[in-house]
């Protein structure tokens, strides 16, 4: 992959909305504050990691189609309209033709679980104005219809991995010039049914909440611009050994060890979880940076704070590339490559 450029990036996370609340919980290095969680039928609650209130109501949800918008999806607006910046008019007066492309996992699982809740409670009361929310797509449409947007949009359900997936794929549309920009976005919604199953597997686990956008072009006509400069192959695994195998054969497509690097690992400061991962890095002898450890396990938004993270960093002139590592909870391992050009 080559000339394909990061020009800009916007977040949701515990921390806030925002980049500089990201940015600030990152230079601190503390992991946030847990907040409870309660699950219906018990009485102890899940500890979690949860996305903050605004501060002001947010301007965008006075768009028709937000009104009624998940919380996935008001993050992945937010997070996508920090990215654009001042491009979000030109994509809407259909000045610039934007891809978008939305990962997640759990998807919009808030309204889902409230559908079914109701349809167990009384069917012939179930709101059919809720059904639309629950769907994969329903993030990728509301953004795309808040934007003006009908160049191209996809939805990729996977594990964090799918992100650095989404990356591969924009950055394919822009080089074959079906997009004159590219917008990806990793997003994840807080409920009690996804902490439960993620305490089902992990106990250590703290889930947390928030989105993640990287806006992508060709053109490097920024002042300050990074480079998205490869996504290695995607290694799959099914068991616990090719987990470990599949770890390995990612970290080999990315270049040795630089003290003048930095690396963002998908670690989660949980031992058996992050085994394979810090086995296959243990060769590395420069800088770390592991947003998932201070925010919480947001899996695709995880992925994204670790790529929004990398650029920010090099973006401040802090290192010369970045590395992201990604070892997901249940599908790929995958890594990426970002670096300032000025200092190549």
């Amino acid at each position: 992959m080559s000339r394909v450029f990061v020009h800009g990036i916007g977040a949701v996370s515990p921390a806030g909305w925002g980049i500089p609340t990201l940015r600030e919980a990152l230079k601190k290095g503390a992991p946030l504050p847990t907040q409870a969680l309660t699950r219906p039928g018990w009485s102890k609650p899940f500890q979690v990691r949860l996305v903050p209130v605004p501060a002001q109501r947010l301007a965008f949800l006075a768009h028709p189609r937000l009104r009624r918008a998940s919380a996935i999806t008001q993050y992945a607006v937010s997070a996508s309209c920090e990215a654009l910046g001042e491009d979000v008019g030109r994509v809407q007066n259909g000045e610039l033709r934007l891809g978008i492309v939305v990962c997640l996992m759990p998807g919009c699982v808030t309204y889902s679980r409230r559908f079914y809740e109701e349809v167990l409670d009384d069917p012939a009361m179930a709101s059919p104005l809720i059904f639309a929310e629950t769907v994969y797509n329903a993030p990728a449409s509301h953004l795309a219809a808040f934007l003006n947007s009908c160049t191209v949009s996809y939805t990729l359900v996977g594990d964090d991995g799918s992100f650095l997936q989404g990356l591969a794929l924009a950055a394919g549309w822009l080089l074959n010039d079906q997009a004159d920009g590219c917008l990806v976005v990793g997003a994840n919604e807080m409920d009690w049914i996804v902490a439960d199953a993620v305490h089902l597997f992990e106990r250590q686990s703290v889930q947390g909440a928030g989105a993640g956008a990287l806006y992508l072009r060709k053109e490097s006509f920024k002042k300050t611009v990074l480079e998205l400069a490869c996504i290695t192959d995607t290694f799959l695994f099914s068991t616990a050994g090719a987990r470990s195998a599949a770890a390995q054969r990612m970290r080999a497509q990315l270049p040795e060890s630089n003290p003048r690097e930095l690396l963002c690992p998908g670690t989660q400061g949980v031992a058996r979880v992050d085994a394979d991962e810090l086995a296959a890095w243990t060769d590395w002898t420069g800088a770390r940076l592991a947003p998932k450890q201070l925010l919480g396990e947001a899996f695709t938004a995880s992925a994204a704070w670790q790529c929004i993270a990398a650029c920010d960093a090099l973006g401040r002139g802090g290192f010369n590339a970045a590395n992201v590592s990604i070892v997901g909870a249940n599908e790929q391992a995958i890594g990426a490559r970002f670096v300032n050009p000025d200092f190549l």
